[in-house]
């Protein structure tokens, strides 16, 4: 079954962006989603079908037709979630270590997909497609909380707050070294590597503002515990910038080296280090507004039980 929808611009909105304009009416849709259907013919103004940049006018007649969403080649599986927080618009999850959270090339099962599609048989199409709404991502062996959009209109206007940098995100990660000062900010740009295109880096030649906060919790004589809030949300942007200037997160396999481990002098300490299987960062807390309500709210996950580990040994250890 199709969706029709037809809307009239009134002088408010004329000489916008049609695509912007659609984006702002109360539709099922996000703007990626809006583009295809323009694209496919399946939006027409006065009976014509226009580009996405297309100058509405004031007395246009838009029709709108909203195709079911096609199916999924992605199979639930049945695997288990730690749920924050759920409604009839989102989903605030625990994601643990190791989990990926979307498929892609060497992941098509086994991610929070997945496991999301087992759970939730409510979900509504995003992007054209029958699956749950990844509005941000953590990576792979980064912990922590992490929502999910049911909707369209959700995942429009979380990922809106995701853009406009409104989102408080704070992390706990453990870096190598001491800190002189109890605070700092790193404000390098991030981009593709230059020569190693897996990877991000700090001198690439087109690279992107990105701001990261960071705050000593608990120093010791080696290694540090550390707050550390984002403001911008560039691809392994914390690992990136924690090791720009020398302190990388400890168990980082790309941007740290096994050098820095076999540093650590307190031998309990080192060895304790060398059987973490993932970076030492965790999304502690996730704070934004309500797609439906506007309400503020915001989520934490405690540090998971190996990071708490390691943590605990520094104490005993003096670090």
């Amino acid at each position: 079954m199709v969706q029709e929808v037809e809307l009239v611009v009134t002088e408010r909105d004329s000489k916008k962006r049609l695509d912007i304009f659609l984006s702002q009416q109360d539709l099922p849709l996000s703007r990626s989603r809006i583009k295809k259907l323009i694209d496919a013919g399946l939006i027409l103004i006065n009976e014509i079908s226009p580009k996405a940049g297309f100058r509405i006018s004031n007395g246009d007649l838009i029709k709108v037709q909203i195709p079911e969403p096609t199916p999924s080649e992605l199979h639930p599986e049945n695997i288990p979630l730690d749920i924050i927080y759920e409604d009839d618009f989102l989903i605030v999850i625990n994601k643990p270590a190791g989990l990926v959270v979307h498929p892609a090339a060497g992941n098509y099962s086994g991610t929070l997909v997945n496991a999301l599609l087992y759970h939730s048989h409510d979900l509504s199409g995003i992007g054209g497609v029958v699956r749950p709404g990844i509005v941000h991502r953590i990576d792979k062996n980064t912990s922590g909380v992490l929502v999910v959009a049911k909707n369209d209109i959700a995942h429009r206007l979380l990922a809106g707050q995701f853009k406009k940098h409104s989102i408080t995100r704070r992390y706990t990660g453990m870096v190598y070294g001491t800190f002189k000062n109890e605070r700092g900010t790193v404000t390098s740009s991030i981009g593709r590597h230059p020569v190693d295109r897996k990877k991000m880096s700090t001198s690439a030649r087109r690279g992107r503002k990105a701001i990261t906060h960071w705050r000593v919790i608990e120093q010791f004589e080696e290694i540090t515990l550390l707050e550390i809030s984002l403001e911008t949300g560039r691809t392994h942007q914390i690992r990136v910038h924690m090791a720009d200037i020398q302190h990388p997160v400890i168990g980082d396999p790309v941007y740290s080296s096994k050098k820095r481990l076999l540093r650590i002098q307190n031998e309990q300490v080192r060895n304790t280090l060398r059987g973490l299987s993932r970076q030492a960062l965790h999304a502690s807390l996730l704070g934004f507004n309500h797609p439906k309500t506007g309400t503020y709210m915001k989520f934490s996950a405690p540090l998971p039980q190996d990071l708490g580990e390691i943590l605990n040994v520094l104490r005993d250890q003096g670090g």
